[in-house]
């Protein structure tokens, strides 16, 4: 078998997009990718924008993987210098390391920026699975390794990955977030039949309330999004950004390139008011699955958080024939609309075998827990006991 060459970049820019995509969503040539999130056009996206390089914290340092100079696999490597943005959280983990006298930061990881949805982190010819991972993560190791660097963390993996991963030696973690699953659906009330009833009468109150108040609501993709709607946006993502996490991690820039070169993979809930836009809500589209991304308002309307960002995202994914919705980090008030827990997968390497070994423990630990916490929340979920023989509900 012929070597396979390792290559470190220090941009998306020196990879061309062909080569890229070709690993990343080979799956497009007949359709969406599966996700838009390790395409070269998102990554691009956020490098033309500043919202990697530069003093973001977020050090481009992409791998390739070559046989007889074609790209076999690839990873969207960064060098972070922060764990901000990355939505499967080890703050607790630089803490203690810092308190025993080490140097966290620096370190690796493996990632869609400032993206907590789940999707292939080992970007692998079709065939070329096995050797391709274990050639990323053998080079990735070795980067750090010879850097200095404390550690090498690869988040929102697949669960096939994550066990290719372990099986290579890598520490596996389970964390949880809630995604809505579309059960061949025919329209929302279909959804909102297999329900409880009491759910059921708690959701349409919350649409009432939110479409009562006299918004034009409209859900917008492709040619349909203009260039002053993301001027509105980028006013309701400050506004978020300020007041959850501090600085927003995207550049203005950021949404005129997702207008330029994504936005047939942009769905863009908007509301007016005397048409004016005043809140907003923005999903990125895959090939079965509506992602969940920003919300944000210049108004306080009653209930039209939930409105925008999950009962029209549902509503899109019926009519659009997708299967789940993902709506992103955290959020346990998702459960009582509809959303259910489920595993979410990274995998972890951490130079100081010491401090790997207290990870170690800490993690197996940790995914027990989930895993009976997915269990009961699960159990708790709105969905009825016994279904309907139909789907009229009332």
């Amino acid at each position: 078998m012929a070597e396979i060459e390792i290559t470190l970049h220090a941009a998306f820019t020196e990879i061309p997009a062909q080569d890229w995509d070709a690993l990343a969503c080979p799956e497009a040539a007949s359709g969406r990718p599966k996700d838009p999130f390790t395409t070269h056009r998102f990554l691009m996206a956020l490098e033309r924008s500043g919202s990697i390089g530069g003093r973001s914290g977020w050090q481009t340092r992409p791998l390739v993987a070559r046989r007889h100079g074609v790209a076999i696999a690839a990873m969207p490597m960064f060098v972070k210098h922060h764990s901000q943005g990355e939505y499967i959280f080890d703050h607790n983990w630089a803490q203690a390391f810092e308190n025993a006298g080490g140097s966290y930061y620096p370190k690796l990881q493996v990632a869609a920026p400032f993206t907590p949805a789940t999707g292939r982190r080992f970007l692998t010819l079709p065939g070329a699975e096995d050797e391709g991972t274990a050639a990323l993560i053998a080079a990735a190791t070795q980067v750090a390794a010879q850097n200095n660097l404390s550690s090498l963390h690869i988040t929102f993996c697949t669960e096939d990955e994550a066990r290719r991963g372990a099986a290579l030696g890598l520490m596996q973690r389970i964390t949880q977030q809630y995604h809505w699953y579309n059960k061949d659906y025919t329209s929302f009330d279909a959804f909102l039949a297999q329900l409880s009833s009491r759910k059921r009468k708690a959701i349409r109150k919350e649409r009432e309330t939110a479409n009562g108040a006299g918004l034009d609501i409209r859900p917008l993709t492709g040619k349909a999004i203009q260039p002053a709607h993301w001027d509105a946006f980028w006013q309701f993502y400050q506004n978020t950004g300020a007041r959850k996490w501090g600085t927003p991690y995207l550049t203005r820039a950021a949404f005129a390139e997702f207008h330029d070169s994504m936005r047939d993979d942009i769905l863009l809930v908007l509301a007016f008011d005397s048409g004016q836009p005043i809140a907003g809500a923005l999903n990125f589209i895959g090939r079965d699955t509506l992602y969940g991304r920003y919300w944000g308002c210049s108004a306080d309307y009653p209930c039209l958080h939930f409105e925008l960002c999950y009962y029209r995202a549902i509503e899109w994914a019926i009519a659009n024939g997708l299967q789940r919705v993902e709506a992103g980090a955290q959020g346990d008030h998702k459960l009582a609309r509809g959303y259910l827990p489920a595993p979410v997968h990274s995998l972890h390497w951490i130079a100081n075998t010491g401090f790997a070994r207290a990870v170690g423990e800490y993690l197996e630990a940790e995914r027990r827990a989930v895993t009976e916490d997915i269990d009961i929340l699960t159990s708790y979920g709105p969905f009825r006991q016994s279904l309907p023989d139909d789907n009229t509900g009332t």
